[in-house]
């Protein structure tokens, strides 16, 4: 019998992880002979995606990134 593997992820990790698995379909769409790069394809795709994660994490700050601080008006924290 085969061992069962559990992964428990952040939610962070699971919207990259998605983000990997959409970038890599696109990429076996592409290259029929893609099961001798399987390997290549699945780091490139996640490369590729943590790269667009950070991007993202730049450009946009979420409403949890603005902190009121006293009586001040809300600054951004980063």
């Amino acid at each position: 019998m085969e061992k069962e593997e559990y992964m428990s992820m952040q939610h962070s990790e699971s919207v990259v992880a998605q983000m990997a698995a959409t970038i890599f379909s696109s990429l076996i769409a592409r290259d029929t002979s893609y099961a001798s790069n399987e390997d290549e394809l699945i780091e490139k795709s996640v490369a590729l995606a943590i790269k667009l994660a950070k991007r993202t994490d730049k450009l946009i700050k979420s409403d949890e990134e603005w902190v009121k601080k006293g009586t001040d008006s809300a600054y951004l924290v980063g």
